[in-house]
């Protein structure tokens, strides 16, 4: 092709007889040094690519530069740099919201789209009120970051950042028994509580053996 215009973080970038089949992460990485995402597994599992196209999130190594001309790309260096961090990196500092870091860009801009999109009121797989979800609920803010893996399982810390921030967010909204609220971090070795709605669904293990018992 002939000159593509990309536009990231606020500037614009040209690129001139581009392979067609070049991805967005790897002209960020390979031929801008933009180099806040990551590649990690370049299947679009783990999230460590993920980036803001028009404020939604998309795993960058998934998407076709071509495909983005005119679109607004944010990468984590559009979010904030060390001396102008955002809220959302100054709470997963003060969380100690990871370890290596390697998946902390991802992580970052994926939480910042799962806050607008929470205050848009948009449902998630595990949410039981599509009218009015509760995205303070911990299983909220679980299922919504599942597509970003850490290796290091800083996962307690993340949801608590990211619960902060939330807090601040949406200040005002009714908090269910269910919301982490200050003094109740989640902690330890760790994973959601199940939803009502897996509440209220019975166990195939236990629909299984009720069957198995009609037949004996």
């Amino acid at each position: 092709m002939s000159t593509l215009t990309l536009s990231i973080n606020k500037q614009d970038y040209q690129l001139d007889n581009l392979d067609p089949r070049t991805t967005l992460l790897d002209v960020c990485r390979q031929h801008l040094q933009i180099t806040g995402p990551k590649k990690g597994c370049d299947h679009g599992q783990c999230g460590a690519c993920t980036m803001l196209i028009n404020g939604r999130r998309v795993n960058s190594c998934l998407t076709l530069a071509v495909m983005h001309d005119g679109d607004e790309i944010t990468t984590i260096e559009g979010i904030g740099l060390p001396e102008s961090l955002s809220e959302l990196q100054q709470a997963f500092k003060d969380h100690d919201a990871f370890q290596c870091g390697y998946c902390t860009p991802g992580q970052i801009c994926s939480a910042t789209a799962l806050i607008e999109e929470i205050k848009q009121n948009w449902p998630s797989y595990v949410t039981t009120d599509l009218q009015n979800p509760d995205g303070l609920l911990v299983q909220e803010i679980s299922e919504r970051m599942s597509g970003n893996i850490c290796r290091c399982s800083a996962y307690p810390n993340i949801i608590n950042a990211i619960s902060q921030v939330l807090e601040n967010e949406i200040k005002g909204k009714t908090a269910s028994k269910a919301t982490i609220t200050k003094g109740s971090d989640v902690s330890g070795i760790w994973s959601p509580p199940p939803s009502e709605a897996q509440l209220s669904k019975p166990s195939q293990h236990k629909a299984s053996m009720t069957v198995a018992g009609d037949c004996s």
